[in-house]
């Protein structure tokens, strides 16, 4: 299987050229981006540009450990002089000053950026529909979703119009469309890799993660990607491993949890049966399966969905047409208000009353619309829920106690990672579903991440690694998920579970 280890091998004996990789690379989205949509914007003059530098240092003997790999980019990730829309109306002209940091760390290893992928608004959603730009479209079969929020960087990788991509994870969000699209997903512990520079949706659960069509290139990449940095108080100062050598040296002996709670009622039985047939050849190849169980892993959607949205309600606050990002007509406001108070006024008939009316300021209206306008149904749902919950009378009730049962679910994994090195799960209960069917039920659609979740409410690492075709022709993933910091020992399972398919 071609990895990055393979390319740079051909580079640096001159069989092959960066520039010519970046025109194979655009070549194929100018042929097949139309129907996949994964790719929001690519501008092809800075793509060109960037791999003849790039060349130039290869020749060299300059270059950065990534040159050769070319990278998608999810449209929630800052890059400077880029536009960084998140897929929403709200910030559709918004342009970023500044390079996130993991963008930065890319561009110092001379990894090339060759586009913006599409995503679910502000990261919220599993298939990449609420989007300003359209639905992306599964490369295996259009008629089908490519799972969310971070769908087209799978898609992109899975179309093969880039080696890699970067996502962000928030309940699911990287290794739920890697599962659809076929393709490698990975979300690292909580602050292994730093948030700067990611648009955020809930503080406490948002991860950047890698794509990538095998694992070696998602431990290359992660290893680049990870540390500590001081532009984010929230990331780590614990030393980065060595990942890609971790996963050159994979051995067969790991500890693999099996807990029931994952592989009960909901999960497609093809998947099902396609998975432990799969952990029977991994036990054959010298690994050791044991039962394992994560009994508050039930209450996992609930307690999700309701701090992530808390969350997200605080940090959409941001957005109220003042700052930045979209602002409703203020002329117009004032014309509406305006006629309002006329007609209040005649039917009044006094100023008393007309006083005690409830008629909002010119600057609460302008906050009113601008929000209304700017934002997708999906967000304000999210946005209305997170505020709920965290409202006078409700905190409690709904807000305190789910805090309390994401450290049960927390202690639930320490508890198995006592017995095992890594717990092992569907990354879905089924395939892609198709475009269109959830749409109206938001439940059916927030039940895709049932077994994602868990791991961003307990801040532990998880990939999905694929795992097989299903009869109806799409693509379904397996997930091993590990204790905090150990991306060592998910890389070396995912590795062992690839290699049977080799």
């Amino acid at each position: 299987m071609k990895n990055l280890l393979s390319v740079q091998e051909q580079l640096q004996s001159g069989k092959r050229k960066v520039t010519d990789i970046c025109e194979e690379y655009l070549q194929t989205i100018k042929e097949t981006n139309s129907e996949v949509n994964a790719f929001v914007s690519v501008d092809d003059e800075d793509v060109r540009k960037q791999a003849t530098n790039i060349q130039q240092k290869i020749d060299a003997g300059t270059a950065g450990k990534l040159a050769g790999m070319v990278i998608g980019v999810k449209d929630v990730i800052c890059e400077k002089g880029k536009k960084v829309t998140c897929a929403s109306h709200i910030l559709h002209n918004f342009e970023s000053v500044y390079d996130a940091t993991v963008i930065k760390k890319l561009k110092n290893e001379d990894a090339i950026l060759i586009g913006r992928t599409n995503m679910d608004e502000f990261a919220m959603g599993s298939s990449t529909e609420n989007t300003i730009y359209g639905p992306s479209k599964n490369p295996a079969n259009s008629d089908f979703v490519v799972g969310g929020s971070s769908g087209g960087s799978a898609a992109a990788v899975a179309a093969n119009m880039c080696d890699t991509s970067l996502g962000s994870d928030t309940g699911g969000s990287i290794r739920q469309p890697a599962s659809y699209c076929g393709v490698v997903g990975l979300k690292p512990t909580y602050s292994r890799v730093s948030r700067y520079g990611l648009v955020a949706y809930a503080s406490s659960f948002d991860c950047i993660g890698p794509f990538s069509k095998n694992v070696t290139d998602a431990a290359i990449l992660l290893e680049h990607l990870a540390g500590d940095d001081p532009m984010d108080n929230s990331s780590s100062a614990k030393p980065v491993e060595n990942y890609s050598e971790a996963v050159a040296e994979s051995s067969g002996k790991l500890k693999i949890g099996v807990p029931k709670e994952y592989f009960g009622e909901g999960l497609d039985d093809e998947i099902r049966q396609g998975i432990e047939d799969r952990l029977k050849e991994l036990e054959k190849d010298g690994a050791e399966l044991v039962p394992v169980t994560l009994p508050h892993m039930k209450y996992g959607i609930a307690t999700y969905y309701i701090l992530a949205t808390a969350e997200a309600s605080s940090n959409l606050a941001r957005y109220d047409g003042i700052r930045y990002g979209h602002r409703a007509d203020f002329e117009k406001i004032e014309e509406e208000l305006s006629l309002e108070r006329k007609e209040l006024k005649k039917a009044a008939g006094t100023s008393t009353a007309l006083e005690a009316a409830d008629i909002d300021s010119p600057l609460i209206r302008l906050y009113k619309k601008s929000r209304t306008e700017g934002f997708g149904t999906e967000v304000k749902r999210r946005i209305i829920l997170g505020t709920y919950v965290l409202s006078a009378g409700y905190y409690d009730a709904y807000y305190g106690k789910a805090q309390k049962v994401r450290r049960l679910i927390k202690q639930d994994f320490l508890d198995a990672f006592q017995q095992v090195d890594v717990i092992v799960s569907p990354t879905a209960p089924t395939t892609a579903f198709k475009l269109g069917e959830n749409q109206d039920d938001p439940l059916q659609m927030y039940l895709n991440d049932v077994y994602t979740i868990s791991a961003n409410l307990a801040g532990i690492c998880g990939i999905s690694v694929p795992a097989g075709t299903h009869s109806n022709g799409l693509p379904y993933g397996v997930q091993f998920m590990g204790n905090t910091f150990h991306e060592v020992d998910i890389l070396r399972a995912a590795k062992q579970f690839e290699s049977l398919q080799s």
